[in-house]
């Protein structure tokens, strides 16, 4: 059995798992490493100067798109820019990158949902990824508010979303646990109110079976914060390879140390020696 008190391996997105508080793990390598357990002890991580590609495991000196190397982040459908702005998607126009991959990623049912991770923001994402995304953005509640049947038509509903909510998170108020308190059932009626006319216009375009309203609950989250950052410093590891602190918290993809925030994520391909210190 592995040592998860020093482990080695190119790092992934953390895994997460819905529980109060939302129960995350290190993913090293092959190795998964529970963290809610070193809350309050020192950790640290030393990156060894090497990035793997996610996907085809190719070296490369860069990391795109969160862990890619450039000819795949050239070539790959979960790279391309309608990714971030889904409206754009030209799957019909027949010129996806992957038909394929975008017959099960994005010609199926999407959910438009409305979070509160820095305050009331609109998003989308596939079905079977909630809560996973909420969890990822660090919501705090989160619930849904429509279901339609792919992801360029939940793009295009986002769009009018936007003219009367945000569709993005302040990650910094994020961290620091500055959470406004909302109702999110007040709040999905009252964006639907105002969209009326915009999904009507959808609906006419793309069949009235396309955009279902929904009645479902929402979910409220909590994280494993033992204590907040007064002021939010981040680490890098391209500029600072070692990072060691003590553990106070995780929220969304970030680790917070008593030292720095670091983004799991954003390091995604990277490899490191994780250690607990003094274990």
């Amino acid at each position: 059995m592995s040592n998860l008190a020093d482990v080695t391996g190119r790092l992934r997105k953390m895994p997460a798992e819905t529980a109060d508080p939302v129960s995350y793990a290190l993913a090293v390598g092959d190795e998964r490493v529970p963290l809610n357990d070193l809350i309050g002890k020192p950790i640290r991580f030393d990156y060894e100067g090497v990035i793997r590609c996610i996907n085809c495991d190719r070296t490369t000196k860069k990391s795109f798109n969160q862990g890619f190397c450039y000819p795949c982040f050239r070539k790959l459908a979960a790279c391309d820019s309608c990714i971030m702005s889904p409206e754009k998607c030209h799957y019909h126009l027949g010129t996806c990158r992957e038909p394929e991959w975008g017959e099960t990623h994005c010609m199926i049912e999407h959910v438009v949902y409305l979070a509160n991770s820095s305050g009331l923001k609109v998003g989308i994402t596939r079905g079977s990824q909630v809560p996973t995304r909420w969890i990822d953005q660090g919501a705090v509640d989160a619930i849904p508010m429509l279901r339609v049947a792919t992801r360029h038509l939940s793009g295009l509903v986002e769009v009018a979303c936007k003219a009367h909510v945000a569709d993005r998170t302040n990650w910094r108020a994020m961290l620091k646990g500055d959470v406004p308190e909302l109702d999110l059932v007040q709040e999905r009626q009252r964006i639907l109110s105002l969209i009326t006319d915009d999904i009507a216009a959808l609906r006419e375009e793309h069949g009235q079976g396309a955009i279902r309203e929904v009645d479902e609950q929402g979910l409220d989250l909590t994280y494993p914060v033992h204590v907040w950052p007064a002021k939010i410093k981040t680490h890098n590891l391209d500029k600072t390879p070692e990072v060691e602190g003590i553990l106070e918290g995780i929220k969304g993809q970030y680790l917070i140390l008593d030292t720095g925030v670091i983004n799991i994520r954003k390091f995604a391909g990277y490899e490191v020696r994780f250690r607990v210190m003094g274990a």
